[in-house]
């Protein structure tokens, strides 16, 4: 049986010790996750907003304002304790 793979990963219940060291690394990486994605989100409409009012020449009307106060506000209750 020279050309039968087998393979020696016994998958996660394998080692009960690593599955809870993964486990316990990747719970607080989801919390901050989401305040990370945000402030990336934040900084990204600020550049794109900058960027298209100053080198594109486009004007900033008061839809813009509206929108940038509810990112503001979301961004308020992400990080509310």
């Amino acid at each position: 049986m020279s050309g039968l793979y087998v393979s020696n990963d016994t998958g996660l219940a394998g080692n009960p010790a690593r599955t809870f060291f993964e486990y316990w690394l990747a719970v607080p990486a989801n919390r901050w996750g989401s305040a990370v994605k945000t402030i990336q989100e934040v900084i990204t409409l600020i550049v794109f907003a900058g960027f298209s009012v100053l080198y594109l020449k486009q004007p900033s009307g008061w839809n813009h304002a509206v929108g940038f106060a509810l990112i503001a506000a979301g961004a308020f209750f992400i990080f509310h304790e």
